[in-house]
């Protein structure tokens, strides 16, 4: 497995949205609102990796997973984890996740945040494995109830 930062020269958008979509497929019928990650499209997505850090990771020529990441102001922000559903299971995020820890740490930044759905609780027992605490509660605009948590683990810098 290679991890390997997406930059201008990346040219494979459609299998990143592919990546990522099949990734997600599994919160469809799930949560509510619906994901985020169903309003992409390829030019939105290769608009997203010109805001963000990206990172994919490849095994020879096939895309097997990705994470987005944004700089904030106290920490760094990890969106669009995705792995590819049958590579899951075999350390992938973890190694995605080790990247965001550099990142964070050449940025001087104390913590990764992210955020999940309330519904997914399978993930939110990865990320404590991993070494993520919640930290908050938030509610998407139109909504009354908790639609999402937000976790952070500390970095050392």
């Amino acid at each position: 497995m290679k991890i390997v930062r997406i930059d201008e020269g990346f040219q494979r958008w459609d299998e990143l949205l592919a990546l990522i979509l099949s990734s997600f497929a599994y919160m469809n019928d799930r949560i509510d609102p619906p994901s985020s990650a169903l309003k992409l499209t390829l030019p939105s997505l290769a608009d997203k990796a010109r805001l963000e850090i990206v990172y994919a990771a490849t095994e020879g020529e096939v895309l097997r997973g990705c994470v987005f990441l944004r700089p904030e102001n106290d920490c760094l922000y990890i969106g669009k984890l995705a792995i590819s559903p049958d590579a899951q299971g075999r350390g992938i995020g973890r190694q995605l996740l080790a990247v965001a820890e550099e990142v964070a740490r050449s940025r001087a930044l104390a913590s990764l945040r992210l955020e999940t759905r309330v519904e997914l609780v399978e993930n939110h027992r990865v990320f404590v494995r991993w070494g993520f605490e919640k930290t908050a509660e938030n509610t998407h605009p139109g909504f009354t109830r908790t639609t999402s948590i937000e976790m952070r683990k500390p970095v050392s810098v």
